[in-house]
C-alpha cells in the first residue's frame, strides 16, 4: 500500500538531441521504444513509480507541444496529471510550477522529481531507496538527491561531495561540481565521498517552496502570484501568460547548489541517464561480436562493437565496420564513429539547416 501523500513529478519535456536522428523535436526519446521492449522510456518510468505513489499521484511535466503524445502513451492519465509548460525555460520553472500546483492540492505532499528517460537495471533496489528517502523527507526539512556510486572517473556527469563522517545512509552534501576535468574526476573517485548527480530529487513540497523563496525569489514570486488559480479552470490562462517570463535556469543552479539543507543517499541500482547512443550501447544486450541492434534482420561480417538501429522491416548487411553508430530513421541515415558521438548534436543542427 503506497502512501497517499507521496507524489511523483516525471519531467518529460526535453528534446533528446543526442539520440538524433531517432529522437527528433516532434517526437523526442522519452516517447520512443529505444530499448526495444515494447514500451517507451516514459511508460517504463511510470510503471517504475507505481510502486512509490498511487497512480493518480503521478504527474507528467512536459512541454505543451507533447500533450497529445503523453495522452496517447498514457491514456489512463487524467488531463490534470499532465502539467504542460508553454515555453522551454529549463527545469527550475517547471519544478516550481508543479510544486505550487501540488501544494495547492495537498500541503503534505512528499515529492519525487525524476527524469523520464533514465535506465534503471535494479528496479527493486531503486524503489527501496526512494521509499527510504521519502520517509526521511516526510519528517525533515531537507532537499535530497539520489547519488550514484561512481564506477569510473566520468567527466560527463556532475559530482556531489558529501560528508564522510555521517554515520547513516543519508549524507549531508558539502558541494556540487559540474562535469570536472579527468584528473579531478580521478581524485573524486579515489576520495570515496563523491557520487554522480542523477538528477533525481526528493523533498516535501513545503521544503521545496521554502527553498525557492529563499534562493530563487524571482521564480517564487512569479508562481506564488498564481496561488488562487492552481487546480482551477483559470490555471492555464495564468500559466500561459506568466510562465514564459520565468528565468531559464536549472533546478541545480536555482536551489540545490545554494541551499544548506541538501542531503544525498549514495546508491547503486544499475543507473544510466542514457543520454547518448554510446550510453545505450553500454547497458544493452550484445551479440557474440559485441554488436547491439534492435533487429534480427542484420547480417554482419567482420563487424564489432557497433550499435545499429533500423526501422521495422528493414534489412541491413554490414561488413568491416567497427565501433560505429548506425541509425536509419525516416529521411536520415546516420553512420558515425562511436567515439565521436559528442558531435552528433551539432551535426543534427547542420542537417536541419540543409
Amino acid at each position: 500500500m503506497t502512501n497517499t501523500n507521496n507524489y511523483v513529478l516525471i519531467m518529460a519535456g526535453g528534446v533528446g538531441s543526442r539520440f538524433w536522428p531517432k529522437s527528433r523535436v516532434e517526437c523526442p526519446k522519452q516517447f520512443i521504444d529505444i530499448l526495444g521492449v515494447g514500451k517507451s522510456f516514459l511508460q517504463l518510468t511510470v510503471d517504475r513509480f507505481k510502486n512509490v505513489a498511487p497512480q493518480e499521484n503521478i504527474y507528467i511535466v512536459t512541454n505543451e507541444q507533447y500533450r497529445d503524445l503523453v495522452k496517447e502513451q498514457l491514456p489512463h492519465f487524467t488531463e490534470e496529471q499532465i502539467i504542460c509548460e508553454p515555453s522551454r525555460n529549463n527545469t527550475a520553472p517547471c519544478v516550481a510550477y508543479a510544486s505550487f500546483k501540488l501544494f495547492a492540492k495537498n500541503p503534505k505532499a512528499n515529492v519525487v522529481v525524476a527524469p523520464s528517460d533514465h535506465f534503471i537495471l535494479k528496479e527493486d533496489v531503486f524503489v527501496e531507496k526512494i521509499q527510504a528517502v521519502l520517509e526521511f523527507t516526510a519528517s525533515n526539512d531537507a532537499l535530497l538527491t539520489l547519488g550514484i556510486t561512481p564506477t569510473r572517473p566520468d567527466t560527463g556527469y556532475g559530482y556531489i561531495n558529501y560528508e564522510k563522517a555521517d554515520k547513516g545512509e543519508i549524507k549531508k552534501v558539502i558541494r556540487f561540481t559540474e562535469k570536472p576535468k579527468l584528473e579531478k574526476a580521478k581524485e573524486f573517485l579515489i576520495s570515496g565521498n563523491y557520487v554522480w548527480n542523477a538528477g533525481i530529487f526528493i523533498w516535501n513540497v513545503k521544503s521545496a517552496l521554502k527553498a525557492f523563496e529563499q534562493y530563487s525569489p524571482e521564480i517564487y514570486e512569479l508562481f506564488n502570484a498564481g496561488m488562487g488559480h492552481y487546480n482551477t479552470s483559470s490555471e492555464k490562462v495564468f500559466i500561459d501568460e506568466y510562465y514564459p517570463a520565468s528565468p531559464n535556469i536549472s533546478i541545480d543552479y536555482a536551489i540545490m547548489e545554494k541551499a544548506d539543507n541538501v542531503y544525498t543517499l549514495p546508491a547503486d541500482f544499475g543507473w544510466s541517464d542514457l543520454g547518448t547512443w554510446a550510453s545505450l550501447y553500454e547497458v544493452a544486450e550484445k551479440d557474440e561480436n559485441q554488436n547491439v541492434s534492435n533487429s534480427d534482420q542484420i547480417l554482419s561480417f567482420e563487424a564489432e562493437g557497433n550499435i545499429i538501429h533500423l526501422p521495422e522491416g528493414k534489412k541491413a548487411v554490414v561488413k568491416g565496420l567497427n565501433n560505429f553508430i548506425v541509425v536509419d530513421d525516416k529521411d536520415v541515415l546516420l553512420i558515425y564513429p562511436k567515439e565521436l558521438e559528442q558531435e552528433i548534436k551539432a551535426v543534427s543542427e547542420q542537417v536541419a539547416s540543409m
